[in-house]
């Protein structure tokens, strides 16, 4: 499977001190999750490259965890994302979910509710 971005796109948009050889598993990860999950919605290659890009950032980015705040005096930080909350948990897998007009990322991993009805002649029977 080709990747459709590169470790420089992914190095511009979130600053690491992984080596290529290191975020080019994010990428290849990111890879296999938009083309199995979006290849076949209609997408343009522009912007399932794009997505791509920053679907490796957001792997990336949970693994080494953005200080989203932080106080000097008696050191306190904050970490951006929470885990559990799929894409939601970084200001990248949020890019992604924008991006991804079909919302098909965004549903990932997400329950699908079912609803089983009987009807009274079922419980007769």
């Amino acid at each position: 499977m080709t990747a459709r971005t590169s470790t420089s796109q992914v190095k511009a948009i979130i600053s690491t001190t992984l080596t290529d050889a290191q975020v080019q598993a994010f990428i290849d990860t990111a890879t296999l999750v938009v083309t199995t999950n979006l290849a076949a919605k209609g997408l343009s290659d522009e912007l399932l490259e794009t997505i791509e890009m920053w679907l490796a950032a957001h792997l990336l980015s949970m693994r080494d965890q953005r200080v989203h705040a932080r106080a000097i005096g008696d050191v306190s930080f904050t970490y951006q994302g929470q885990t559990g909350l799929g894409l939601d948990a970084t200001l990248y897998g949020q890019q992604v979910k924008m991006l991804d007009t079909t919302g098909t990322l965004a549903s990932l991993g997400k329950r699908r509710a079912s609803v089983t009805v009987f009807s009274e002649a079922d419980s007769a029977a």
